[in-house]
C-alpha cells in the first residue's frame, strides 16, 4: 500500500513549479489531490490531467489564498469533492526583489498577503476539518538563513512562515496535527527562469556556497513533503526542514 492511501491533500499554488511536483507526488503515493491555482487555468489542468493519467485522482479549484472568501471555497472544495482533509501545503507564494530605497507599500502588501496573510487564510478554514494524525507543510524558503541583499520584504514573509509553523505547531499539538516547515533553496522553476536567477551570477554565486554543487530541482522539495504528509515523519512537529543542498 503507498504510504498516503486514502488520504486528501490541498496544495496550494499548485499549478506549477514546486506546488506542481508537490501534487503530483502526493497523488503518486495514493492521496486525493486538489490542485489550487490562483491564474493559471492551463497549468493546474495539466497537473490534474497527468496525476490523472498516472492512477491518480485530482481536481483543480481556483482561488486568491489572501481573500478569505477564497481560501474557504478552496477548502470547501476539497470537502465536496473527496468528503474528507488530511494533508495541507501552504505553497502559494510570490517573490520579487527588492532594495531598500525601492520597496513601495504595494511590493510590501503583495508580498505578505499572499506569503503569509494567504497562509493564514486557507489554515484557518482547513483545521475545521483536519483531524489527528493530519499533517500541514509550509513552504518557506533558506533565506530566513542566508538572509540575501534585496530581499528584506521576501525574506521577512519567510521569517513570519518560520514563525507562524513553530506557534501553530504548539497550538494544533493537543488535537495531534502536525505543522512543519520545508525550506527550499534556489531551486530551478517557471518562476526562477522567469526572474532571470537561472544562467546568472546569482546563481552561479548560490551554487558556489552549496555543498552539494547545484541548485535544487521541484522534485528535491517534493519528496519531503511527502514525507512530512505521511506516517513516516508522526513524530516530527514545528521543525524547519532546510532543503538547499547544504546552503545555509
Amino acid at each position: 500500500m503507498s504510504k498516503l492511501t486514502g488520504k486528501v491533500a490541498l496544495v496550494t499554488g499548485a499549478s506549477k513549479g514546486i506546488g506542481a511536483a508537490i501534487a503530483t507526488s502526493l497523488a503518486a503515493e495514493g492521496a486525493s489531490v486538489v490542485v489550487n491555482y490562483a491564474s493559471s487555468q492551463a497549468g493546474a489542468d495539466a497537473v490534474v490531467a497527468k496525476i490523472n493519467a498516472a492512477g491518480g485522482k485530482a481536481v483543480a479549484v481556483r482561488g486568491d489564498v489572501s481573500k478569505q472568501a477564497d481560501a474557504q471555497a478552496i477548502v470547501d472544495a476539497a470537502i465536496e469533492q473527496f468528503g474528507r482533509l488530511d494533508i495541507l501545503v501552504n505553497n502559494s507564494g510570490v517573490y520579487e526583489f527588492a532594495s531598500i530605497e525601492d520597496v513601495t507599500e504595494d511590493h510590501f502588501h503583495k508580498h505578505f498577503n499572499v506569503n503569509v496573510l494567504g497562509l493564514l487564510l486557507t489554515t484557518q478554514a482547513a483545521v475545521k476539518h483536519l483531524g489527528e494524525g493530519s499533517s500541514i507543510i509550509n513552504i518557506s524558503s533558506v533565506v530566513t538563513r542566508i538572509t540575501p541583499p534585496h530581499s528584506a520584504v521576501y525574506t521577512g514573509t519567510k521569517g513570519a512562515v518560520d514563525a507562524i509553523t513553530g506557534v501553530l505547531s504548539r497550538e494544533l499539538g493537543p488535537r495531534k496535527i502536525r505543522v512543519n516547515t520545508v525550506n527550499p533553496g534556489m531551486i530551478e522553476t517557471e518562476g526562477t527562469h522567469t526572474a532571470g536567477f537561472i544562467g546568472s551570477e546569482f546563481e552561479t554565486g548560490v551554487v558556489a556556497q552549496t555543498p552539494l554543487g547545484r541548485i535544487g530541482q521541484p522534485d528535491d522539495i517534493a519528496s519531503i513533503a511527502v514525507f512530512l504528509a505521511s506516517n513516516d515523519s508522526y513524530w516530527l512537529t514545528g521543525e524547519q526542514l532546510l532543503a538547499g543542498g547544504g546552503l545555509r
